[in-house]
């Protein structure tokens, strides 16, 4: 029996919730947002002091009193380049910064190609992973990078500082897979492609294990391993092998925990580490909801709107077919496309029909990135739908059919703080010679709703069919 946090510092605000360590139950809870930047901050540019700042306020009034360890989550696709003495070089760099773009195709040409990546990490460089942003710093500010002689990320850096600034500095098999110079298919860093980016070698932080403690404050408070958000929120969700997530935001992204490191030739697959010591396959789309409201807003509704006249249709949307690539797109590989409407007729002109392609076609581009995964010998037995979108009926009818397994919508929580508590629960066991090393807690899994495939899946099925024929028509080859 004990008390621990879990404290998730997002991009915009810091969430900590107090959990019992046998049964997870929350205990108590703490917000608050990241200090406003000045009005002339640059964008994917902060003070990481501000993080400090928003844990210290979420933490108030007594809200730790009694933990026994604290877990850490944190924003992806952040870099702290730091000197010497551990101070800042400059502003921390995160976010989806395209800053990097340029920076990233010279990187993927300098080592030969995507394939050459792909062998190297697992991952194709891209504008906002670290790797990414050093070598922008390196192109663009010679003089700082020069200085640069250890790079953190966020969540190694709260860690850090939580422990008083000590001489070893430390991460997770998680977080490192994130920056494109480790491998977590060896488990080992890539210094030549730091060195590759920013143009000399910089300390690294050590790897720790998924139960191990990166130390412990002069308080007593253990501090676990940390990890990113990504991982730490399948934690929180219970993940096991074979459990997929797909994420609905304006992009979107599909993962699964997995047994092994998993690679694509072309690059689709970004193989990361999962928090638990196994693996985190995940394929990025560049379009989901964004398609959704672009729809909306031609016929002058709102997503709630749109799914009820989603639902007025048929399966197929009377021929109608959406390729929703509104961006470019990543999955596939198409970045300078555009979409598609097709199948115009003058019974399918209407309002209801439109409605329904945009669904399906947003759910037949995100099966298109589950695909991916499935071709790698992954065998998804249930799909995590996260995102305010998935609580949208037309999503919650059709996704089960075009998926072709059971869908499960969590209810809203906080899983990224959770699944650093839990993680703060599983070292805190371990340490104390209650728990097992490769084993974390077993919590209840959260709320759901479940959805499940219905008599209706060959019409689903159908669909699919008709998505993927559209596809090859218009672009083909694509996979």
């Amino acid at each position: 029996m004990g008390i621990v946090a879990g404290l998730d510092s997002s991009s915009a605000f810091t969430r900590i919730v107090v959990c019992d360590t046998e049964t997870g139950a929350v205990l108590r809870q703490g917000y608050a947002p990241h200090p406003q930047p000045s009005g002339d901050a640059v964008p994917h540019e902060t003070d990481p002091q501000a993080w400090l700042l928003s844990l210290g306020e979420a933490a108030g009034g007594g809200l730790l009193e009694g933990v026994e360890a604290i877990g850490v989550s944190a924003q992806q696709h952040g870099v702290l380049p730091l000197d010497a003495q551990g101070g800042l070089v400059r502003s921390a760099l995160i976010g989806n910064d395209k800053r990097g773009q340029v920076a990233a195709a010279d990187l993927i040409d300098a080592l030969g190609g995507r394939q050459a990546w792909v062998e190297a990490v697992g991952s194709v460089p891209h504008a906002a992973q670290p790797i990414a942003k050093l070598a922008w710093l390196t192109r663009t500010e010679p003089d700082a990078a020069r200085r640069v002689a250890a790079v953190m990320s966020p969540h190694d850096w709260l860690v850090w500082q939580l422990l008083g600034r000590p001489a070893r500095r430390t991460t997770d098999r998680g977080g490192a897979s994130g920056t494109g110079y480790w491998s977590a298919a060896t488990g080992t860093y890539r210094p030549d492609l730091v060195e590759l980016a920013l143009g000399h070698r910089a300390l690294l932080p050590e790897v720790l294990g998924p139960s191990e403690a990166a130390g412990t404050t002069p308080e007593g408070l253990l501090i676990s391993a940390g990890t990113g958000e990504t991982m730490a929120a399948a934690l929180g969700l219970g993940m096991g092998p074979d459990d997929a997530v797909v994420s609905l935001g304006a992009s979107g992204s599909v993962m699964a925990v997995h047994r092994e490191a998993l690679s694509e030739p072309g690059g689709l697959i970004t193989s990361l580490a999962d928090a638990a010591g196994m693996h985190l396959p995940v394929v990025n789309t560049s379009n989901a909801v964004r398609a959704l409201r672009g729809t909306a807003e031609m016929l002058g509704t709102d997503l709630e709107g749109l799914s009820e006249l989603a639902l007025k249709s048929t399966p197929g949307a009377h021929g109608l077919v959406l390729l929703p690539y509104l961006e470019g797109e990543r999955t596939p590989n198409l970045p300078h496309t555009a979409g598609t409407l097709s199948g115009l007729r003058r019974d399918s002109m209407k309002p209801e029909h439109l409605a329904r392609a945009s669904f399906e076609g947003m759910l037949c581009g995100l099966v298109d990135a589950l695909d991916v995964l499935r071709s790698r010998g992954v065998e998804i037995r249930r799909v995590f739908l996260l995102g305010a979108a998935a609580e949208l009926p037309a999503v919650q009818a059709f996704a089960p059919g075009l998926f072709g397994t059971q869908i499960v919508v969590p209810a809203p929580a906080d899983y990224a703080a959770l699944g650093a508590a839990r993680q703060a629960a599983w070292a805190l066991g371990v340490a104390r010679g209650t728990l097992a090393p490769h084993t974390p807690p077993v919590w209840p899994a959260p709320a759901a709703q479940v959805f499940e495939p219905d008599e209706e899946y060959p019409a689903w099925q159908g669909v699919r069919q008709q998505y993927v024929a559209t596809r090859e028509q218009i672009h083909p080859g694509a996979f």
